[in-house]
């Protein structure tokens, strides 16, 4: 083999990352005329790590990256629900990826961005440490939009084109929203759909079991606006009750009430007489 065309190799495995070595070994025969084996060509190619460490290219990939800063990574994502007289209402929910928890939810007829930059300020507090947002491309989240979340100390990150899984945290919540909660209902109104979502956001934040490594107790003591569950709080009967709330169970044994005679029972002094095809009711023996 000679020098040239192992140096010619190694310069067009460098300057295109996505050939192989039937693409190169295609490539010299089609535009050069010289034959060279796939085989070859791999023998002579720079390994990837060599590639990339001249490029500066980074080889963390995507599902690495989020799973490392899961606690600093919040999502944000968009809905539709059709209410019972056919009107379209737009759903934005935004998750804590680490803890699984919504940290804001809302309903509008018309969202643009500037009602969604204003759902990013209610959800985003002032002392917070979160550090990126995963969106997706949609037109709502626009330029503005991210520079105004930039100011807040939080980088905006867009999935790329036709990926939901990119996004997979906040489209799996999506996906439990409707299979547990609007698959079960048609919502009425605006208003309706929003206080369903309240309820919803409560037991999901609360109750609900995760896959993320924090319990249901445990998140609803650490993470719940109410300081019931708190070890220090001194209201003990409202802890008792938080508790009690957290960990509940259906009873073992349902009550039974009374027992009560229906249309087809007969009573103590009825008896049934039978003639033929018919039956009589008699009362005393007569």
């Amino acid at each position: 083999m000679p020098e040239e065309l192992k140096k010619l190799i190694v310069e067009m495995a460098i300057a295109n990352v996505s050939w192989g070595e039937e693409r190169i070994a295609h490539e010299l025969l089609v535009k050069l005329g010289i034959r060279v084996s796939p085989r070859t060509v791999r023998k002579y190619m720079p390994s990837r790590d060599d590639s990339d460490r001249g490029a500066g290219h980074s080889s963390q990939r995507w599902s690495t990256f989020v799973r490392n800063h899961a606690k600093a990574i919040i999502a944000a994502d968009f809905l539709t629900v059709v209410t019972a007289r056919f009107q379209f209402l737009y759903i934005l929910v935004v998750m804590e990826v680490g803890t699984r928890k919504i940290t804001h939810v809302n309903v509008t007829t018309h969202p643009t961005a500037e009602w969604t930059l204003q759902q990013f300020r209610e959800a985003i507090p002032c002392e917070h440490d979160y550090r990126f947002v995963i969106v997706d491309r949609d037109a709502k989240f626009s330029e503005d939009l991210r520079k105004s979340v930039r100011a807040m100390g939080v980088r905006v990150l867009k999935t790329p084109p036709f990926a939901p899984q990119a996004n997979c945290y906040c489209e799996r919540l999506i996906g439990t929203t409707r299979r547990e909660c609007l698959d079960l209902l048609i919502p009425l109104s605006e208003k309706h759909l929003r206080r369903l979502l309240c309820e919803w956001r409560d037991y999901y934040d609360r109750a609900r079991p995760h896959s993320s490594s924090r319990t249901k107790c445990s998140r609803a003591r650490e993470r719940s606006s109410c300081r019931a569950c708190s070890p220090s709080s001194p209201d003990s009967e409202r802890k008792a009750n938080r508790l009690k709330a957290c960990s509940w169970r259906p009873p073992s044994r349902l009550p039974v009430g009374p027992r009560r005679l229906t249309e087809h029972s007969l009573g103590a002094e009825e008896r049934s007489v039978r003639t033929g095809c018919l039956y009589f009711l008699s009362r005393g023996g007569s």
